[in-house]
């Protein structure tokens, strides 16, 4: 299963990777709609991005718009979704996100654009088993 593994202690809120994401995710420079996001806590952050395995919005959603893709990461099909957010609701960490101008909700799909632009190495690509 690939995920976004991060290291707290290592991050300084500096805000490169929600902007990485929002650039690459949404095509616009805009970290309120960046897949993962970072909450100020003294002097660093904590990093707040889908783990792909609690996986309660997959089970929630009524019209089955997530599913789990071949390399274990959460997807949302927005041909199916009806924008209804009960995933963002039962998402016990809130790393399913949502946007007042989108229809759909949105999360990290581990695609690895903000890991080459956080300038403390506190996020990367991991794949569960290769550890």
């Amino acid at each position: 299963m690939k995920y976004l593994k991060h290291y707290d202690d290592k991050c300084t809120a500096c805000g490169a990777c929600m902007t990485a994401c929002s650039k690459t995710f949404f095509k616009e420079d805009d970290p309120a709609r960046s897949c993962i996001r970072i909450e100020a806590a003294g002097e660093g952050g904590r990093i707040v991005v889908c783990d792909q395995k609690c996986r309660l919005c997959v089970v929630e959603c009524p019209v089955q718009a997530l599913t789990v893709s071949r390399q274990g990461v959460v997807v949302l099909d927005r041909r199916l979704c009806v924008g209804c957010l009960a995933c963002v609701a039962v998402c016990p960490i809130g790393a399913m996100r949502f946007h007042p101008g989108l229809k759909n909700p949105f999360k990290c799909i581990a695609c690895g654009a903000c890991v080459g632009k956080c300038p403390t190495g506190a996020i990367e690509i991991a794949v569960e088993g290769e550890e």
